[in-house]
């Protein structure tokens, strides 16, 4: 092959990994807005975390806004095509004849290598150094992104034409993935509708008296959570601490729709409210008088008072959830608590300023157990 082929086959090997970038990106997009709800995760505050990444503070807020959303979905993006050009343009010297089945194959290792890249490196620490990303969402949420969309480049092979256009297997392969592909997507979209006109599927466990009672102190506790946090944004001095205030409106808001929603797919009788009883007996629940103690303080005062009471109170969050993670029945609901977990003792540690080193190792413990930040919070 003479320098001018050689140059040739380049720009045609970067031509199809920009094309593949462009739809593994947006293939990933689709999926994680249309999968977040079925989960219980709130899609506008996931997208808005993401947009806090480049943004900092200025993305959060108590409603995520339409620029943030839009911003996070592009930096989602712009990292998913970037992942691509590397696969297939930087590495493509190795990875430009491979076929639809291997690189289907490879599409779980590379979203594992991927995915603890950014949770581990990339994001806490160089080159954004934002620790919320890797304290907020656990790993396995960016895992299942990213196998989202590496699951598109066995289409990489259609986009070079060559690789296989004298396989008959591999062109058959490429079309039942490819309808897979639609057919998830269709599939999810319709789910998704239905949810949304509380026609969700069914409640699915062995012991619903055990989750309707973390559904209702699950969402009477982020009631509590959100009220506390509404204050702070008010109140607080620090401006670090006034946006996670925020963001803890706008997590705890989307976590107690979701439950709301589900109940009202699930089951036939209504929500109670927790009474008095329970709401005492809930860890981490705050009495009134520690209420009005943190609406009374004010300045540098004010922001000690809600770290020490919010920390309390997510402790005791971490400790429902991880009640309903080791003992509850509906997986959907098992795998909201696991996120609750890691999300509400990472706010504990965003609160006490820990970043670098030390959040990434807080981020991955937080993972798999539930006594990291519970004790110490709680004294």
């Amino acid at each position: 092959m003479d320098a001018a082929q050689r140059q040739a086959t380049i720009r045609s090997r970067w031509r199809a990994a920009i094309y593949l970038g462009l739809l593994s990106s947006t293939f990933s997009t689709i999926i994680s807005q249309l999968t977040a709800g079925r989960i219980g995760r709130d899609a506008a505050v996931d997208w808005m975390s993401v947009a806090a990444i480049p943004a900092r503070d200025w993305a959060l807020s108590a409603e995520p806004s339409l620029i943030a959303i839009v911003i996070g979905i592009a930096f989602h993006q712009t990292a998913d095509f970037s992942w691509a050009l590397v696969f297939f343009g930087v590495c493509g010297r190795w990875t430009d004849h491979l076929q639809p089945r291997t690189l289907a194959v490879l599409a779980f290792p590379w979203a594992l290598l991927t995915s603890g890249l950014e949770w581990f490196i990339l994001v806490p620490l160089f080159p954004f150094f934002q620790p919320i990303f890797t304290l907020q969402q656990p790993y396995w949420i960016g895992f299942l992104v990213h196998l989202s969309s590496a699951s598109m480049y066995p289409v990489y092979a259609w986009l070079r034409r060559r690789n296989c256009e004298n396989s008959l297997g591999s062109q058959r392969f490429l079309r039942r993935w490819c309808a897979a592909a639609l057919v998830a997507v269709v599939t999810l979209g319709i789910w998704d509708l239905f949810a949304s006109i509380q026609r969700d599927i069914p409640w699915i466990g062995r012991d619903a008296a055990r989750d309707q009672r973390f559904m209702r102190h699950m969402a009477t506790h982020h009631e509590q959570g959100i009220a506390l946090a509404t204050i702070a944004d008010k109140k607080a001095i620090d401006p670090h601490l006034k946006s996670l205030a925020r963001l803890m409106v706008a997590s705890q808001r989307g976590e107690r729709s979701a439950l709301l929603r589900w109940w009202q797919s699930w089951f036939s009788l209504s929500m109670d409210l927790c009474t008095t009883e329970e709401r005492a007996a809930m860890p981490g629940y705050l009495e009134q008088s520690q209420i009005a103690t943190l609406q009374a303080a004010d300045g540098r005062e004010f922001d000690a008072t809600f770290v020490k009471l919010m920390s309390i109170h997510h402790a005791g969050a971490v400790a429902m959830a991880d009640e309903e993670v080791r003992q509850g029945s509906d997986f959907r609901l098992r795998l909201m608590a696991h996120a609750i977990r890691h999300e509400q003792q990472g706010e504990i540690a965003l609160m006490q300023g820990v970043k670098g080193l030390d959040a990434v190792a807080l981020g991955f413990r937080h993972m798999l157990s539930d006594r990291i930040n519970v004790t110490t919070a709680a004294d």
